[in-house]
């Protein structure tokens, strides 16, 4: 079971949960799909690329890629792409970089099997996501 993880702001998340609707994040029209990374652990390295400067508490949302087809996403594993007009490419430059699960379509709340918190520093860095069991 492939799990897949996705950062949200908070306020965006709870709006979808509270009207029963699937969300897409701010950037989905410019960008053509939702963002997802695999690799929990590498998370905090992409959200430190991508939303240092975005105001607002985040959630990372966790759910499965069988989940996301069942619901009529399509799940497919690229390279790293940009988010909205910010590039894609990681500040480390890792060449060797694995593919990222883009969810072509959105993440409706009865696929999220958790939303864990993230904690971020005063100048807006990410610095822990509470995701427990994951390696």
């Amino acid at each position: 079971m492939n799990k897949i993880f996705h950062l949200a702001l908070v306020a965006d998340w709870e709006k979808a949960v509270a009207e029963n609707r699937t969300y897409f994040p701010p950037t989905y029209d410019q960008d053509g799909f939702t963002h997802g990374t695999g690799e929990a652990n590498r998370l905090l390295e992409v959200a430190n690329h991508f939303y240092t400067e975005s105001v607002g508490d985040w959630v990372c949302l966790e759910m499965t890629e069988n989940q996301l087809n069942e619901s009529g996403a399509m799940v497919r594993y690229e390279p790293a792409a940009a988010v909205g007009d910010k590039s894609g490419e990681l500040a480390n430059g890792d060449t060797s970089a694995p593919l990222f699960p883009h969810i072509y379509g959105g993440i409706h709340p009865s696929v999220v099997i958790g939303a864990h918190s993230v904690e971020r520093d005063a100048s807006g860095g990410f610095v822990k996501i509470e995701i427990s069991d994951v390696p």
